[in-house]
């Protein structure tokens, strides 16, 4: 069983400049994802690609002892270029260069870096044991509920509930619905052979986490993160 694990972090960031190699509690970003996937991939011979067009993150990932000669096209690099999009393209330079035809791809976010190894593990587990299932994606709990206190505006300009037909008097009434919180995707060889454009398919899986997770998108988010962190009220260890 052959795996890949890519980690995408090209240079640009508009709302946090360098974030991918920003520091956090003292640590550049990226090393949490960098160091997380050395570790899962030395269980499973894992090869890693770090998908970049930053010289400053191939610096960073260096200090890891990383280095690679894969560089991400620079159509692959600009805001509106697709994830998916940049995970083939590494995907298809790996399969040539390490003459491996890899049967699953884990992708690990480098702003989504609350994970632990057995999320990983049991999410691989899941996906593994699932054969006509094209990936697995890390999930929370939603806040919200479409079926219940989530709202859309019409045409009219009146507003309705987004899933509408049922009218549930409580959240806990209304079916499990759940963020994708972008901390990690396996996909199966199929995905990719299938040309699938996004990553929630008619045969895609949730893993859902047990502890919190979010993105680090905005520069308020890393210094929240960072008290969490000090303060050690993370329910998990990274």
């Amino acid at each position: 069983m052959n795996l890949l694990i890519t980690i995408c972090a090209r240079g640009g960031s508009k709302g946090i400049p360098g974030k991918n190699i920003k520091l956090l509690n003292g640590k550049p970003l990226l090393h949490y994802t960098l160091a997380m996937a050395q570790k899962f991939g030395e269980r499973y011979k894992a090869d890693i690609l770090l998908s970049t067009d930053s010289q400053d993150i191939l610096d960073c990932a260096a200090q890891l002892g990383y280095t690679t000669d894969y560089q991400r096209p620079k159509k692959l690099a600009s805001d509106s270029a697709g994830k998916i999009d940049a995970i083939r393209d590494a995907w298809i330079y790996a399969e040539r260069s390490f003459n491996r035809n890899y049967d699953f791809i884990l992708d690990m976010d480098v702003t989504s870096p609350l994970r632990s190894l057995d999320d990983l593990e049991h999410a691989f587990q899941k996906v593994r044991s699932t054969p006509e299932a094209l990936n697995i994606f890390s999930v929370n709990p939603a806040a919200r509920n479409p079926y219940f206190n989530m709202v859309e505006e019409r045409n009219d300009g009146f507003v309705n509930v987004v899933k509408s037909g049922v009218n549930f008097k409580s959240r806990q009434e209304a079916p499990k619905v759940y963020d994708m919180n972008a901390s990690f995707y396996f996909f199966s060889r199929d995905f990719f052979v299938q040309n699938c454009p996004v990553s929630t398919t008619d045969r895609s899986l949730a893993f859902v986490m047990s502890h919190i997770c979010f993105d680090l998108d905005h520069p308020h988010d890393f210094t929240l993160l960072e008290l969490m962190i000090q303060n050690h009220l993370l329910d998990i260890q990274i």
